[in-house]
């Protein structure tokens, strides 16, 4: 696309709107404003426009005003006048000026009626070049006229998560493109882990987009999102859709969406029991054992079908034991594992203290194996008051139990 019949022909720079649908209410609560240029063969992108830092500065803000400005001009006309309005900008744009000239063409509609609460800056915070804790002034200046900050596409650029947590925006956008991919690397599913961990850290709140299939959005709904945006749902349109387009679709995939996380849910607790019921027999069965080396020796042999390590620690996360290691079909006793600390693990501690207060096993959620690299889940049981049992489960027995995802 040429910059200079884009300046040319300013006319043609029009607003497209995506819906964002919500997990609460399933009906659209606001739209994120995209470009477009009108061209005899239909209506292109201006993405490549703005993110081309080769064409001048002044270029792309008025191009981006001119559409800002006819978006406005729209939401304005219409009766809804709830539904947020998401604002995309560079951010080395919007430092030019420290934000004037955007908060000031915010202003001057604010005085026709707008409402400021219903802005969301959108901005890609790892194209930024200049000093990060200027531009966080600038956000939480920005803040003080109730308008929302958007940070997107950050699970692609996991490294820049403490810069996003500086900036502390209300709305975090996750892009699920890589969900379309033949196979998923557990890493990114930890990576949007994180980002959810994070997000709640900071008050945040989860936006998924670029949702085009079903299971998209369930992985959206299962990993903590509130907003959705995406193909599958709605494609940016010229204008606006009723608010409760898909409401009676929403609500009966989060129903499907309940019902099988329901079904999981089932399975890791029945998984769960049958382990308290089979460790508790065991340890009563060798609770005359010389060593923890001796227990997990004969508890290898018990429970062969299921795991490939076993060991025992304290409550201060200082093991007890060697690791009893599967390689192959043989175990192995990996004495140079015994006095390791693991306190430093998330929860471990915490699961210590629910086990001694309630005198039961856990299962844990899925996690990926430092040394194999393998999924896993973990059991873990208290032996008395002050050792506990763990027992790493084998991938292979998880997927044949549905306790693998």
């Amino acid at each position: 696309m040429d910059a200079l019949d884009v300046m040319a022909n300013l006319s043609q720079a029009i607003p497209y709107y995506q819906p964002i649908f919500s997990a609460d209410e399933h009906g659209v609560i606001g739209y994120e404003v995209l470009g477009r240029f009108q061209t005899e063969a239909g209506p292109v992108s201006l993405g490549p426009f703005f993110h081309d830092d080769t064409i001048p500065e002044e270029f792309r803000i008025e191009v981006d005003d001119v559409i800002t400005k006819k978006a406005l001009d729209y939401f304005l006309s219409l009766p809804d006048q709830t539904l947020l309005i998401f604002l995309n900008r560079d951010a080395n744009l919007l430092m030019l000026d420290r934000g004037e000239s955007f908060l000031q063409l915010l202003l001057a509609y604010e005085a026709k009626g707008l409402a400021l609460s219903r802005i969301v800056l959108e901005i890609n915070e790892q194209h930024f070049k200049g000093d990060l804790d200027q531009f966080s002034h600038l956000l939480t200046y920005i803040r003080t006229y109730g308008i929302k900050v958007a940070v997107d596409n950050i699970a692609e650029h996991s490294i820049h998560l403490e810069r996003i947590g500086v900036l502390s925006p209300d709305i975090l956008k996750i892009d699920l493109h890589e969900l379309r991919k033949t196979s998923v690397h557990q890493a990114y599913q930890e990576i949007v882990h994180s980002i959810s961990l994070l997000a709640r850290k900071i008050g945040a709140t989860l936006l998924y987009e670029d949702i085009e299939t079903s299971f998209q959005l369930q992985y959206a709904w299962r990993h903590g999102g509130r907003y959705y945006q995406g193909y599958y749902l709605a494609k940016p349109a010229p204008e606006v859709v009723p608010r409760d387009l898909l409401k009676e679709l929403l609500r009966q995939e989060c129903h499907r969406f309940i019902q099988q996380e329901k079904k999981k849910l089932e399975t890791l607790y029945q998984i769960s029991e049958q382990f308290q019921q089979r460790v508790a027999a065991l340890l009563g069965k060798y609770k005359k054992v010389s060593s923890f080396n001796e227990l997990i020796s004969l508890l290898a042999d018990e429970l062969n079908d299921v795991c490939f390590r076993i060991y025992v620690c304290d409550e201060d996360g200082f093991q007890q034991s060697g690791n009893m290691f599967k390689r192959g079909s043989r175990w192995e006793l990996q004495q140079q594992y015994y006095m390791k600390n693991w306190s430093w693990r998330p929860y471990f501690l915490e699961n210590i203290i629910r086990m001694r207060s309630r005198r039961r096993g856990i299962l844990s959620d899925l996690y990926t194996d430092i040394e194999t690299g393998e999924t896993i889940r973990t059991y873990s049981y208290p032996i008395d008051e002050h050792h506990y049992l763990f027992i790493d489960l084998s991938y292979s027995y998880l997927f044949e139990h549905d306790a693998h995802y």
